[in-house]
């Protein structure tokens, strides 16, 4: 072989070996393959004591309530709760793009049921010192705070110069309806937001949980035709058959869910696949995720 025709082999052979030339690299999981992977650890079970039942004609909504941020309007719900409070009510309230209400008006507490051994009066918990919480930052900005994560699951915003933190107003959270006085909440009034995630309410308004479950049933009901989605006609309004907490109905009626945890590398690399879509389908990958659209997974056990 002569030395010319020697070097050209010499250089395809490098050629080929070179990064340009090497196999492309596997894609990196999906979200899916990587729920599919996980293991026990990366999991965890609701305290049935911190759940609450929406039973509705169309179903469950669950929903787990947020102590770490808002534990007196939480005891006070889940006092009203046992007193099956919202029981016979209504969802009479379905805002387009916003959120679905129910319960007594705070601002008309006569016209509810009686409030037996729940709180009156309760103070506004729309911030709490972030000393203590188990912070899982997110990599990304936010316009509305220095630092967005999450909080036992929770969508939350952070100060760090202030030392406050306080749940975001994401699609699925529960909040406390309250009047013009801060303190005018006492968690018989709650709405859940089914529409584009009303950040400007953050810190304005107590938020008490998130919906894990049936969240169809609320963000499909029709909207209602008077001023800010208010029912006009009450044969519109949603009945409500009964709230109760997990904890006080029976084993064999409970709805058995696991939620990923927020705090572990599984839960990072799952961010991951949703700031930087590589499925096939994507052409562009973001490179950013905003807080409100962070997938909180959550399955359902099988029957025991």
């Amino acid at each position: 072989m002569s030395p010319r025709v020697l070097h050209l082999s010499m250089l395809c052979a490098a050629l080929l070996l070179s990064p340009a030339f090497a196999a492309d690299p596997p894609p990196p999981p999906t979200t899916q393959e990587l729920l599919d992977a996980s293991q026990a650890a990366d999991w965890r079970t609701p305290d049935p004591a911190n759940l609450l039942y929406i039973d509705l004609e169309a179903g469950r909504v669950v929903v787990e309530l947020a102590p770490r941020f808002a534990p007196e309007h939480v005891a006070n719900i889940r006092t009203l709760a046992r007193q099956r409070f919202w029981d016979g009510q209504t969802i009479y309230r379905s805002h387009d793009n916003f959120v679905v209400q129910f319960g007594a008006n705070v601002e008309d507490a006569a016209a509810g049921p009686p409030l037996g051994d729940a709180r009156a009066h309760l103070p506004a918990e729309f911030e709490r010192a972030s000393a203590g919480l188990a912070f899982h930052r997110l990599p990304d900005p936010d316009g509305w705070a220095p630092e967005v994560g999450l909080v036992d699951g929770m969508p939350a915003a952070r100060d760090p110069a202030g030392g406050l933190a306080w749940m975001a107003h994401c699609y699925g959270v529960l909040g406390a309806g309250r009047g013009m006085a801060a303190d005018s909440s006492n968690g018989t009034e709650l709405y859940v937001v089914i529409g584009q995630s009303p950040r400007q309410l953050d810190r304005n308004i107590t938020q008490v949980g998130r919906v894990l479950q049936g969240m169809e049933l609320l963000s499909a009901l029709p909207r209602g035709s008077g001023p800010l989605g208010f029912y006009e006609d009450k044969a519109q309004a949603t009945p409500i058959r009964s709230i109760r907490l997990a904890s006080e109905v029976a084993q064999a009626e409970r709805t058995a869910l696991e939620v990923l945890r927020t705090d572990t590398p599984l839960f990072d690399a799952v961010v991951e696949s949703r700031r930087n879509r590589r499925d096939t389908w994507y052409l562009h990958p973001a490179g950013h995720i905003d807080l409100c659209n962070v997938p909180v997974p959550v399955r359902t056990l099988p029957p025991r």
